[in-house]
C-alpha cells in the first residue's frame, strides 16, 4: 500500500511521467498503469476457466466414482492417488498426480453441506452420550457420560456410567430433570439402540420399552436426528466436546463414581454463571426463561430400571443381561423377578426382595453373597473348603483364628460351629460379631454359644458372664438360697 501511495501522488500531484515513476521506483510500466487504475492492490483475477486439456476427458469418469462412494463406508472410499491409478490403469491416463489431487480437493469443497442457523425457543433439550477416560477407586475406566443440554438458554447437566446401556439413559434423565426442577417440553435424540429399536419404512421409530415409559411417565414429546448426521442436534454434540475438554482435563480422580457425579453436578451449576460470546445476560439468567416455558416435575421420579422375570437355579444362581447372581437357597428352583438399576440388581420373589447386589456390567460372571449360602454349607459341612461363595469373602483375620482352633479342638464339629459364627452375622452386624470372636479368642471361650452370648452382651450393653470351667461355654448359672420365711408365707395363703 506504501507503494501505490507513493506511485499515485508521484503521477497526479507531481506530474511525472509513467517512464519517469517507472524508473524511479523500479517497477515495470504495467505494474504503474494498474496502480494508476487502481488504488488498492486489487489482487489476482482470472478472467478465463482452468483448463485441463489432459484431465477434463476424464471428469465424468471421476465424478461417478465419487458418486458411487456416497453408499460405501467412509474408509473405503477412493483417495486421491487411487482415483489417479485407476485412471492410469484402467483408461489410459497420461496426466500426473497433481492435477488429479487439485480436482478432487475442488471437488470434496463444492460437495461439503451448508448449514441454517437455527434459533431455539424456550423449554426444549437435546440429549446425548460420551466418552472420556478417568480414574475411579485408583483404576483407570471409561466413563461413558450423559450429557443433557438446553440449547435456548445453554444450561447443561452431565452425569457419569460405567456404562452406556437403557438404564443409564433413563437415569440420566431422571437426574438432569431433578438438577434443573422441571420437565422440557420435548428433547431430541440421536437413534440409540437403547432408545430406538427399530426406524420403520416410513421413517418413524419403534421407541424402546423403557423409553416409553420414561416419556410416558414425565410426558414428553420425542424427535430424532437424521441417522449419521449428528449435526441435527449440534448443541449437545457441542457440549460433549466441552464437557470432554473441560471437565475431564486432566483426567478425573476419585473414589467413587457418586463422587464425581457430585463435581460434575458442581461444575454445571458454576457454568450457569458464565455470559458466553453473543449474549449479554448469564446462562442463569436466560435459563429462567427456559424454566418458565418447561412443565413441573410428576409426584414421584420415575424408576429407571430394567425389569425381566428369572429362575432360581439349582446352585441358587439367577441369571440376568449374561451374569449370575445369588440368592438366599431357601428360595431355590422359583420363579423371582428382576430389576436392573444402574449400580445394582435386585431381585425378589412374590412382594417380597430377596437379594440386592451391585451391577456387574462383565460377561458370564458370578456374583455372591456369602450369606445366601450358609445354610446350606451349614448342613453339607464337607463343602466348606471347596465353597466358590466363600472364596473371595474378605473377613478379619481373627475369623480365620477361629476356624484353625476349633478345627483343631472339635474336627468336623468345629467347622460346623464356625458356620454357625458365620451365621450371626444374618442377625448382626459383622462389627459386633467380629467384637464378640476378638472377646473370645482373648478368654480363650472358643465356641459357637460363647460368641453368641458375647454377641448379645455387646449388643445389650452389659458385661459377659461365662462359665469357662465347663464346655460349651454357656452363661453361668447364680441359684439363690430360698429363706424358710418364704415358705410359711405359702403356708399362710393355704390356710387362708
Amino acid at each position: 500500500m506504501e507503494l501505490y501511495l507513493k506511485v499515485r501522488r508521484a503521477y497526479f500531484q507531481q506530474g511525472l511521467s509513467k517512464r519517469a515513476i517507472a524508473r524511479t521506483f523500479g517497477i515495470s510500466r504495467d505494474s504503474v498503469d494498474k496502480m494508476i487504475v487502481y488504488s488498492v492492490p486489487p489482487g489476482y483475477r482470472r478472467v478465463a476457466p482452468v483448463k485441463r486439456p489432459k484431465l477434463d476427458g476424464f471428469t465424468d469418469i471421476i465424478d461417478q466414482w465419487l458418486r458411487d462412494d456416497v453408499g460405501s463406508p467412509r474408509k473405503q472410499r477412493h483417495t486421491a492417488k487411487r482415483v489417479f491409478e485407476r485412471l492410469r490403469d484402467e483408461h489410459g491416463f497420461s496426466g500426473g498426480y497433481t492435477i488429479v489431487k487439485t480436482y478432487m480437493r475442488e471437488h470434496q469443497r463444492r460437495s461439503r453441506e451448508m448449514f441454517v442457523p437455527l434459533h431455539h425457543l424456550p423449554g426444549h433439550g437435546q440429549a446425548d452420550f460420551g466418552e472420556a477416560l478417568v480414574f475411579i477407586g485408583g483404576v483407570e475406566q471409561k466413563a461413558h457420560f450423559f450429557a443433557f443440554y438446553l440449547p435456548h438458554s445453554d444450561a447443561c447437566y452431565v452425569r457419569a456410567y460405567s456404562a452406556a446401556t437403557a438404564e443409564a439413559w433413563m437415569d440420566g434423565h431422571v437426574h438432569a430433570f431433578a438438577f434443573f426442577g422441571r420437565v422440557p417440553q420435548s428433547v431430541l435424540y440421536d437413534n440409540d439402540r437403547c432408545l430406538v429399536a427399530q426406524i420403520l419404512p416410513d421413517g418413524t421409530r419403534k421407541r424402546a420399552r423403557l423409553f416409553s415409559g420414561l416419556l410416558s411417565h414425565y410426558v414428553i414429546q420425542d424427535s430424532y436426528g437424521r441417522p449419521g448426521k449428528g449435526n441435527d442436534k449440534g448443541s449437545v454434540e457441542g457440549l460433549v466436546g466441552y464437557a470432554r475438554r473441560n471437565f475431564m482435563v486432566p483426567m478425573p480422580r476419585f473414589a467413587t463414581w457418586d463422587a464425581f457425579n457430585a463435581w460434575l453436578e458442581e461444575q454445571c451449576r458454576k457454568r450457569q454463571s458464565a455470559i458466553l460470546r453473543g449474549h449479554t445476560e448469564t446462562i442463569g439468567q436466560r435459563l429462567q426463561r427456559d424454566l418458565a416455558a418447561m412443565a413441573d416435575l410428576p409426584p414421584a421420579p420415575f424408576e429407571a430400571c430394567d425389569q425381566t422375570t428369572g429362575r432360581v437355579s439349582s446352585v441358587s444362581l439367577v441369571r440376568y443381561k449374561t451374569n449370575d447372581y445369588s440368592v438366599p437357597v431357601a428360595y431355590g428352583h422359583r420363579e423371582v423377578w428382576i430389576r436392573g438399576y444402574v449400580d445394582q440388581v435386585v431381585i425378589g420373589c412374590g412382594g417380597e426382595i430377596i437379594a440386592r447386589h451391585p451391577r456387574c456390567y462383565g460377561r458370564e460372571d458370578m456374583i455372591f453373597d456369602p450369606m445366601h449360602y450358609l445354610p446350606l454349607i451349614e448342613k453339607k459341612i464337607n463343602a466348606l473348603e471347596q465353597a466358590a461363595p466363600l472364596a473371595n469373602w474378605e473377613l478379619p483375620s481373627e475369623f480365620y483364628t477361629l476356624r484353625r482352633l476349633m478345627e483343631a479342638r472339635m474336627l468336623k464339629a468345629g467347622r460346623r460351629e464356625y458356620v454357625q459364627v458365620l451365621r450371626l452375622m444374618e442377625t448382626f452386624d459383622l462389627d459386633e460379631v467380629h467384637g464378640a470372636v476378638k472377646t473370645a479368642l482373648r478368654m480363650g471361650a472358643i465356641g459357637f454359644d460363647a460368641i453368641k452370648h458375647l454377641v448379645l452382651c455387646r449388643v445389650e450393653k452389659r458385661p459377659p458372664r461365662l462359665d469357662l470351667d465347663v464346655y460349651p461355654y454357656l452363661p453361668r448359672a447364680y441359684v439363690a438360697q430360698t429363706s424358710a420365711a418364704s415358705y410359711l408365707c405359702l403356708m399362710s395363703g393355704g390356710a387362708a
